[in-house]
């Protein structure tokens, strides 16, 4: 019959078997899958190298160069102990090769310096006392930068660059009797200037 005749395969087809269809379906998301993989290993690559790459860049630069630091002025002190009204707390220095003379940092070359102070002082008379890092040019005094210290609020941490010149004295008073605790006092010579010294000739104490 003619209805028969339109269900039945014509000449060259043929019918798809189940599983053949199945596989069909299988396969794009088979190879969405492995594509999916290349790129998530792909990315973890390129992570792992960029690590690797920032780890070596950072090793490099806490690598110590002794040449460098032979040829830029600096020092680093640490301090714990008594602040006398009237006299200059009495510095050292524990690292770095410019000269402390008597507890005032001496400058030694003319230039922009980096200074950093970090400490915590305990009030032993007054309820507040100013924190002074004073600088001598020639015979004259004058203050770099100071602090009001409160018992109440009692740690002082500061940064500033500050232009000296050669030969300039720097100290660090109090202006009542005081302890100060775990200081950290840094200065570094930063601008890029002509500054020519030998490190040999700036003990780094007397």
């Amino acid at each position: 019959m003619e209805g028969q005749a339109d269900t039945e395969p014509r000449a060259g087809e043929q019918l798809e078997s189940p599983g053949e269809a199945e596989e069909d379906e299988w396969r794009p998301w088979q190879g969405g899958q492995v594509r999916n993989m290349l790129h998530l290993v792909a990315a973890a690559a390129q992570w792992i190298l960029l690590l690797a790459c920032l780890v070596y860049l950072g090793v490099d630069l806490l690598r110590p160069s002794t040449t460098q630091s032979d040829k830029v002025p600096w020092t680093h002190i640490r301090y714990t102990g008594r602040s006398i009204k009237g006299a200059a707390v009495n510095l050292s220095a524990e690292l770095g090769p410019i000269q402390i003379r008597n507890g005032s940092i001496v400058i030694p070359c003319d230039g922009l310096y980096l200074v950093s102070l970090q400490s915590s002082i305990y009030l032993e008379e007054e309820d507040w006392l100013k924190l002074t890092l004073q600088g001598t040019h020639k015979t004259t005094s004058s203050p770099l930068w100071e602090q009001i210290v409160q018992s109440s609020h009692n740690t002082v941490n500061f940064t500033t660059a500050l232009y000296l010149f050669e030969q300039d004295s720097i100290t660090l008073w109090t202006n009542s009797n005081a302890s100060i605790s775990d200081l950290s006092f840094s200065l570094v010579l930063i601008s890029d200037n002509k500054c020519r010294w030998e490190s040999t000739a700036f003990p780094t104490d007397l």
